[in-house]
């Protein structure tokens, strides 16, 4: 059940996002800031399975932050894909699916999205 309503939420924050009602509360700069720099950054902390509750919803939210805001540059369609699957693979890992930290910690490589989307 607590899986189903997870998913629900998720389900509706992501249709709004996309829908252009939200607006992202983080830019990309900031959600890199917040969430993927540093040895001891709070990616790091979840993928070690080592996190709260708390933090893994907070990376959550990062990652929603993410996937609302434009690629620096790119294809947008596949901004929208790749921050997608960063979100997704962050609900997984707070419904405690099966194979929730690996499917994140692939949807999070940082080379990946750097080499097609950092800006300046």
């Amino acid at each position: 059940m607590r899986t189903f309503v997870t998913f629900a939420l998720l389900l509706c924050i992501c249709g709004a996002a996309l829908a252009g009602n939200l607006a992202p509360k983080k830019s990309v700069k900031e959600v890199m800031k917040s969430a993927m720099a540093g040895d001891s950054s709070l990616i790091k902390k979840v993928l070690s399975g080592e996190s709260s509750v708390d933090e893994q919803k907070k990376l959550l939210d990062l990652m929603i932050d993410l996937s609302e805001n434009d690629a620096p540059k790119g294809e947008a369609s596949e901004w929208k894909s790749l921050t997608e699957k960063a979100l997704i693979a962050s609900a997984k890992v707070i419904a405690g699916r099966e194979g929730s930290l690996d499917e994140l910690k692939a949807a999070t490589n940082c080379k990946a999205c750097h080499d097609k989307f950092k800006g300046k």
